[in-house]
């Protein structure tokens, strides 16, 4: 799950274990990453662009500029490497080796690592005395000390008919290799997290009951990010139906308020963190009628009673070191109501959003302002949900950490 939906940037330099770079490309693909493939002139004499543009089903980059198609204009170096979520430089020869460590960009490949922001592994690959010479390990340390990531070579059957040390680790260590890494760097690794999502049911008779429009997309949304982010996931949902994916996260479906407490009561003493975004009814009739209450010409009048105060009554168990986000929809006066309401609940953040054309219940935008405990504001306009989920995640951690 820690590489799906990454956009990857591989990048293959002149050695003969270029022959690897298909393998490497199915195994990402089947990760379900997209990835895009420069390669320099000397490693296409070792690997087919053609065969890495079928696998890929992108143009394979190979220099700067496009003679034979000058139409197709130049290969931007900084659109290729901000594009990516990581990039794999897989084999790294001698020679580029040595090019990286000392800054050099002579060739596209070089230019877009120069321009990259995300992760960068790169895998040597060259022949057991070059891998071991001084030059070689201080380059790679060089490169290690600044923050790139090195994937080990292996030892095996080099390409001189020597063995040892040297030979590039193979495309299903290096994929391996990765996604430890990445799991290794998840913010909320070893944490777990508690959301409650969606509507609840208040039962007025076996076929009516009082609701609202809330559609689960905002927690379910904020669940899906958390388990992306290493937690360890718990999500409370009540009745919507939306099929949504609940990769990565353990689900527990409720109707009532007074289900959704006691989901939320069993998990919440082990959560690290506990996200409140469900949109739970106040009341709830005071009698549940066993039969189907009957039209008539009267009026129909239903007593009503609180149901019980999922957030205040959790966020007053809280230990000192769990973290409590609420929610907050509001129609008016909407931050005066959820400072208060950060302060009754008990809570460390509060998510306040105001019913809207394009905001609130069932909508896949929104937008919101978190206020923090110490009623500091945080402001994000109108996004989509799931993009919306990966700010508020960023927020609450940095926030958090700097506390």
């Amino acid at each position: 799950m820690v590489l799906q939906g990454k956009k990857v940037l591989l990048a293959v330099s002149g050695s003969i274990a270029a022959y690897k770079a298909p393998m490497l490309v199915r195994l990402l693909v089947k990760k379900s990453c997209v990835v895009r493939v420069v390669l320099t002139k000397s490693a296409a004499d070792f690997v087919s662009p053609l065969t890495l543009s079928t696998l890929t089903d992108a143009p394979v980059e190979v220099d700067f500029f496009n003679r034979e198609s000058p139409e197709k204009g130049w290969s931007n170096h900084v659109d290729m490497a901000l594009w990516a979520d990581l990039m794999i430089i897989a084999p790294v020869s001698s020679n580029t080796l040595s090019k990286m460590a000392s800054g050099q960009s002579d060739n596209l490949l070089l230019a877009a690592f120069m321009s990259a922001k995300c992760p960068v592994y790169f895998a040597p690959a060259m022949d057991l005395d070059m891998y071991k010479n001084e030059a070689t390990k201080e380059n790679i340390e060089k490169l290690i000390s600044r923050g790139y990531h090195c994937i080990p070579s292996e030892s095996g059957e080099l390409a001189s008919g020597l063995v040892g040390e040297g030979r590039m680790a193979e495309p299903e260590n290096i994929v391996a290799f990765v996604e430890q890494s990445l799991i290794d760097q998840q913010p909320l690794r070893g944490k777990t997290v508690m959301v409650n999502a969606g509507p609840t049911r208040e039962a007025i008779d076996p076929v009516r009951f009082i609701g609202n429009h809330a559609s689960g997309k905002m927690g379910h949304a904020l669940a899906t990010e958390a388990a992306r982010l290493g937690a360890k996931v718990h999500l409370i949902l009540g009745p919507t139906g939306i099929p949504f994916d609940y990769s990565g996260m353990k689900v527990t479906h409720v109707e009532s308020t007074q289900e959704m407490y006691e989901a939320c009561a069993a998990i919440f003493p082990d959560a690290d963190l506990a996200v409140f975004s469900a949109a739970v009814a106040d009341y709830r009739p005071a009698k549940r009628h066993e039969q189907k209450v009957k039209k008539s010409e009267a009026n129909l009048e239903i007593s009503l009673e609180p149901t019980v105060d999922i957030l205040k009554t959790l966020g007053h168990q809280k230990k000192s070191e769990q973290i409590v986000i609420g929610f907050a929809l509001e129609t008016e006066n909407a931050i005066e109501y959820a400072t208060k309401k950060l302060h009754t609940k008990n809570a460390d953040f509060i998510v306040c959003n105001v019913a809207g054309e394009h905001t609130g219940f069932a909508h896949d935008t929104n937008e919101v302002t978190v206020i923090a405990k110490d009623e500091s504001q945080a402001h994000f306009p109108l996004t989509e949900k799931t993009q919306l989920a990966k700010y508020l995640w960023n927020h609450f951690i940095k926030s958090l950490a700097t506390s």
